[in-house]
């Protein structure tokens, strides 16, 4: 069965009507072909090691020729007729819930389809040469398509039922990934960590779930949409709430970002496709498909906006102090999710911006997480940053790459970045339901982020690829040699870098927010509170300060190998601004006091209630037992006392 969403934008979401288009039924092969090389990959075990990687390659390049094709048609049809469910069939059915297994093929899911596949096959390319030594290359790459088939069943569910079998195997497949080189504690504590963190935000959309339910009836998307109107905003905004918690912790939001710097621990690639490129983006995915009902809750879209806006500013703080080079692009990463997550926040008119952002940083964060993991390869895995130094003479291609994702996350003009990102800053600036503060607010706040954004992702390529050489020796004592990768890893940089250069260009040229329309709605356009001319220039005046502030601190002046102590806030930031002491203090630890009351109640009342139960039963019967002493003349005194007993009380009765 095939249904049509139109192009109406309503609180209540778009209407849907019955439309066929037998191209869509084909995308149940983006799922089933990934999914199938990792079974492949983990079921043959060591007898794949010789080409296993290569499967993996295949599988994901595949899933992109199947994506190409649905655009190619899904281009042929008219606007209102982009929108389509394709109902694969009962998944369960009990009592009076029934949930269809079925995928949504529209120009929202195909977007993140193209995004997956792309990138991920470019990264698949990547680290066929940077796990060439790894003992367990094949498990990696079974790892990395049991994600990329979680990933896009995720994005193409019809349902949040089905949503959720993604959203869950992607938290499983970054685990496993980040815990890949799970020999080291340090790095299976971290995947830990992310895990658990991301378990409390998948309460967030079980609540979410049962919530929608109960009003709706159902879990699928024109379930829900259709039944917004019906609802109360009460139910909707604990609902919104509740999505918002869930993406808070898959997206590295404010309360739940801390896992992200430690998720570093996993092997760059992995960085670069789920921590970058895929999996962080899944919370901005699920709060613009459930744009419905954040529309409908004006008090849940405002703390979306909220929680982006701090995560915005939270990420870039802590992205100016750290020195290892994958957790300064991880801050990044929260940081640029905060745009999105703010846009996200704004309404309609932010939710096709916050796509647009989320492809173009995509490709040029994925590019800079490649790079990084080229500069390690070069630097026998040396990671501080603050023993690079002067890189760019011995490693153009990674210093050229690299520059150019700097420039699109600056939003230097033409670079990608200017055409997403200073969006959301100017849309930011629109007052929402005639109150002007926010947009002040709002706006102010991304602004201050842009100049931010300058200054540490400028020192970061300028203490990595500017200035004197600060290498220390090799781990066997050695001087080091950095150098250039190879072409495996070195031709997808070249290929994300070009999307950081010309795809904001090229997707606002197509029209990329008029293709986005189906799915997000029509949004209508209101002034900012500042001319967009003065927005523009005083965003473009951040970056120049940010940057040229960084330039003056770590390219033209000495670069101390050891860092001085810093300000207070510095130390702050280098720790995640206590964040991890924060959780313990909040969550931790009241945690494992209620676990030890529970268990003490436990024990105290229920095991209690039970072992005193027998024991009462044990000593009645040992008492019972010692009158069967098999003494004639006790059981005769017994008899007498019972007679007399029995005599007194007939006696009391008459008398």
């Amino acid at each position: 069965m095939h249904t049509l969403m139109s192009l109406t934008a309503s609180a209540t979401g778009p209407s849907v009507a019955t439309v066929p288009w037998d191209g869509a039924s084909a995308a149940v092969w983006l799922v089933a072909v990934p999914l199938a090389s990792a079974a492949v990959l983990l079921l043959l075990g060591r007898r794949a090691d010789r080409w296993g990687h290569w499967l993996g390659v295949a599988a994901s390049a595949a899933s992109f020729v199947v994506a190409a094709v649905l655009l190619v048609g899904l281009l042929g049809l008219p606007a209102e007729q982009r929108v389509h469910d394709v109902t694969l069939g009962t998944w369960f059915d009990a009592g009076a819930l029934s949930v269809d297994a079925g995928l949504r093929v529209d120009p929202l899911s195909l977007t993140f389809v193209l995004l997956v596949t792309f990138v991920g096959t470019l990264i698949h390319v990547y680290s066929v040469a940077y796990m060439e030594h790894d003992a367990s290359r094949r498990r990696f790459f079974a790892y990395l398509n049991l994600f990329v088939a979680a990933m896009l069943l995720l994005v193409l569910a019809d349902s949040y039922a089905l949503l959720f079998v993604g959203w869950e195997g992607v938290g499983l497949a970054s685990y496993l990934l980040i815990g890949f080189w799970n020999h080291h504690t340090p790095y299976a504590v971290a995947a830990k960590k992310a895990f658990v963190a991301n378990r409390v935000g998948d309460v967030g959309l079980l609540v979410a779930m049962g919530l929608l339910f109960a009003a709706f009836g159902g879990l699928d998307f024109a379930t829900v949409d259709a039944g917004v109107a019906q609802a109360s905003e009460g139910t909707l905004t604990l609902v919104g709430l509740a999505l918002l918690l869930a993406a808070c912790g898959k997206s590295a939001q404010f309360p739940l970002q801390s896992w992200l710097g430690d998720a570093m621990a996993g092997p760059t690639p992995v960085s670069a496709l789920i921590h970058a490129a895929t999996m962080v983006t899944a919370g901005v995915y699920l709060i613009i498909r459930s744009g419905a009902v954040f529309a409908a809750a004006p008090t849940a879209q405002l703390v979306v906006a909220v929680v982006g806006a701090v995560t915005l500013l939270f990420g870039a703080v802590v992205g100016c102090a750290k020195d290892d080079i994958k957790k300064a692009l991880a801050a990044s990463t929260m940081s640029q999710i905060g745009y999105m997550v703010l846009a996200a926040g704004l309404g309609p008119v932010g939710y096709a911006f916050a796509i647009f952002h989320l492809v173009t940083h995509g490709f040029f964060k994925a590019g800079m997480f490649l790079g990084a993991g080229s500069v390690m390869h070069g630097m026998d895995d040396q990671v501080d940053m603050r023993r690079f130094g002067g890189l760019g003479r011995y490693m153009k291609i990674t210093y050229f790459t690299f520059m150019a994702g700097w420039l699109a996350i600056l939003g230097v003009p033409p670079f990608a970045g200017y055409f997403s990102k200073d969006k959301i800053i100017e849309t930011a600036f629109m007052p929402v339901d005639g109150q002007p503060w926010r947009a002040w607010v709002l706006g102010g706040i991304a602004l201050l982020g842009a100049g931010l954004t300058a200054f540490y992702m400028s020192r970061l390529f300028f203490m990595t690829f500017e200035g004197s050489k600060r290498w220390s020796e090799r781990r066997d004592g050695t001087e080091q040699h950095p150098h250039e990768s190879p072409a495996l890893m070195t031709v997808p940089m070249v290929v994300l870098a070009v999307g950081s250069v010309g795809l904001g260009w090229v997707l606002s040229a197509v029209g990329f927010v008029e293709w986005l329309e189906p799915s997000v709605g029509h949004a209508e356009h209101h002034e900012p509170v500042l001319p967009v001319w003065l927005i523009i220039a005083l965003t473009l005046v951040a970056v120049a300060v940010g940057l040229v502030l960084a330039w003056r601190a770590y390219a033209v002046s000495t670069v101390p190998v050891v860092p001085p102590v810093g300000t207070v806030l510095t130390r702050a930031a280098r720790v995640d601004l206590h964040q991890d002491a924060v959780n313990d203090a909040v969550l931790v630890q009241p945690g494992q006091y209620l676990t030890r009351s529970l268990v003490y109640g436990d024990k105290t009342v229920v095991d209690g209630s039970v072992t005193g139960l027998a024991r009462l039963t044990v000593g009645a019967g040992d008492v019972v037992r010692r009158l069967q002493n098999g003494f004639a003349r006790s059981y005769a005194a017994t008899m007498v006392v019972g007679v007399v007993v029995l005599a007194f009380v007939v006696l009391a009765v008459r008398g």
